[in-house]
């Protein structure tokens, strides 16, 4: 298979860290690309990041386009911007793939813009489809899926006249393959166009601020909703969550009336989350609650409505006020402790 028609996936890294969303993004090229016959590239700029190409391979990439330079260590808008035009116009990618963080939010448009081809942001799901637009048939091209209107439809976009179609999609979204540490990636050492004039700010200082949440890399969420009913009542959710090992969760519409941060939030505009335990408390289970967080392993619900669509995809409901649920499940887990 040729190099070029390849599906790309823009790696994110910051002073030789991987972006994880970069590395599920090359687990979701690998599916993309065996659909359509063709190999999975990567774009990886940076200080020191050849060490990065044994895990790319490993998830999938065929191809890595490397280049190095201790002006790269972090990413800034234009040196990376030039890098990711003179890479796609030289080898031809069908689909470039950014992670929808914020580099890549100022990445993807940019040489979006450049290019002058179509780019969706945030998407949630991708896939290979036909299209049929003004009498004209277009074979195996991507289905750029994302919420719309504020999370309340599902919009299936597809870019069919120009490549490469691209795309920002979110983190957490896509299943990260297993390593396989048998396949090997072909490295292409591309020339460096950049010159003095592409560096015009300097990174004085960084300040970076630690997550106090990590709902993706949780194996037990406790979630509240509109249901728990005040800010005040969430703390029941806290001590259950912290009882037995699990992060705070929230819907968002409890996000939205001021209960918790939106750092809580998951869902389709929030964080998606696929957990071993999910406890859902005073949630309806909107389809957008939903897509966040019904690829958990097992999902306990609680609500006062036997009718709540949380119900539907949950592996044990429970009926019932919370605040008499959960002290009840506080005190059974103490005992069995």
């Amino acid at each position: 298979m040729s190099n070029e028609n390849s599906v790309m996936v823009y790696i994110q890294q910051d002073a030789g860290k991987l972006a994880e969303v970069s590395l599920e993004l090359v687990s979701k090229a690998r599916e993309l690309a065996d659909t359509l016959g063709v190999r999975v590239s990567a774009a990886l700029f940076g200080e020191t990041a050849a060490g990065a190409v044994p895990r790319l391979a490993g998830l999938g990439a065929d191809t890595v386009y490397l280049l190095e330079d201790p002006r790269l260590r972090h990413y800034t808008p234009i040196p990376y911007s030039k890098l990711m035009i003179q890479t796609i116009t030289a080898y031809k990618p069908q689909i470039v793939l950014y992670g929808a963080t914020t580099g890549g939010r100022d990445l993807a448009p940019r040489v979006a813009s450049r290019l002058k081809v179509g780019l969706t942001a945030d998407c949630t799901d991708l896939k290979i489809g036909g299209h049929i637009q003004k009498e004209t048939e277009y074979k195996n091209i991507l289905y750029q899926i994302r919420p719309a209107f504020g999370g309340n439809i599902i919009a299936t976009i597809v870019c069919p006249e120009k490549k490469p179609q691209m795309a920002t999609v979110r983190e957490g979204v896509m299943r990260m393959n297993k390593v396989d540490s048998s396949r090997k990636a072909e490295i292409v050492r591309i020339p460096s166009p950049l010159d003095s004039d592409d560096f015009p700010t300097e990174i004085i200082d960084r300040v970076l601020e630690e997550k106090t949440v990590n709902l993706k890399g949780a194996n037990i969420i406790v979630s509240g909703g509109m249901g728990v009913g005040s800010a005040e009542n969430f703390a029941l959710v806290r001590e259950l969550a912290e009882t037995i090992g699990g992060e705070v969760g929230a819907s968002r519409a409890a996000v939205d009336a001021g209960l918790i941060g939106k750092e809580h939030q998951v869902g389709q505009t929030g964080t998606t989350v696929r957990p071993k335990l999910y406890i859902a408390c005073g949630i309806s289970g909107a389809i957008q609650h939903r897509a966040g967080m019904d690829g958990s392993a097992r999902i306990i619900a609680i609500n006062t409505d036997p009718e709540a669509p949380i119900f539907s995809i949950a592996q044990y409901g429970v009926v019932g006020d919370l605040s008499e649920v959960i002290p009840r499940m506080i005190k059974a887990y103490k005992a069995r402790a």
